[in-house]
């Protein structure tokens, strides 16, 4: 690990798993670098949410692709990976690229210049984002990971997706906390979604019925300031 990701780390609190023997480090914003392959993974930024609910005539603030992207660049900014991989639904609908703002594309293309930067094609955003760098794949495998959108039923060792939104909520003290996390069993790895706008689902929400093995199922929920990691046994549904 380079001595600026060392740094950024320490500072926020960022949890270390292994994914089929790959290094990572889960970050309490929701994303995964790996350190030994200076590579960032982001999942369903969903960008331009507002945008297309407004199209619809479901007014709501819109506001969630600038503050996406000012997380995002923090991210990036601390860690400054080569590779930074987006996990699918990066726009919440096939047309939200093309209704990018100028001054918020500028930004994205500015932190993608000097990356190698790959869009998963996500089930909202199948085909390539109008107008913007990066390759744009259905999968792709770097070491002993592999890098999806959704999960697969059967069982892939080192796979990393998105897509279900995951959250873990506990209960101790007669006090609930729920919150958005990473599910993994050591093998394979859900991420959390990333975007502003979006919602999240119970790790034991039958949607996840045979994806990890139940004895070493962990959850890293993210806190404000660092990440914590949880044991499938503590987990409560709701």
């Amino acid at each position: 690990m380079n001595f600026s990701a060392t740094r950024a780390v320490t500072a926020i609190g960022g949890e270390a798993v292994t994914v089929a023997g790959e290094r990572a480090l889960c970050d309490p914003r929701g994303t995964l670098f790996f350190p030994d392959l200076s590579l960032l993974a982001v999942s369903d930024l969903h960008l331009e949410k507002g945008s297309s609910f407004a199209r619809r005539g479901a007014l709501i603030p819109p506001y969630d692709t600038v503050a996406t992207l000012a997380r995002l660049e923090a991210v990036i900014a601390d860690y400054q990976p080569k590779i930074v991989v987006s996990l699918g639904d990066s726009f919440h609908d096939g047309k939200g690229a093309e209704r990018l703002h100028p001054d918020f594309r500028q930004r994205l293309e500015g932190l993608m210049a000097g990356r190698d930067w790959f869009w998963i094609a996500g089930n909202h955003d199948p085909e390539a984002p109008a107008d913007l760098p990066g390759e744009t794949v259905l999968e792709l495998a770097v070491g002993t990971v592999l890098f999806r959108h959704e999960p697969s039923r059967q069982r892939i060792d080192g796979e990393i997706a998105g897509h279900l939104h995951p959250c873990a909520r506990i209960v101790q003290r007669g006090r609930s906390v729920r919150r958005r996390c990473f599910a993994g069993d050591g093998t394979r790895l859900i991420m959390p979604a990333f975007g502003a706008y979006t919602g999240s689902l119970n790790v034991l929400d039958r949607a996840y019925s045979g994806l990890f093995r139940r004895e070493t199922l962990m959850a890293y929920m993210l806190g404000a300031e660092r990440v914590f990691a949880i044991s499938g046994a503590m987990l409560r549904p709701g």
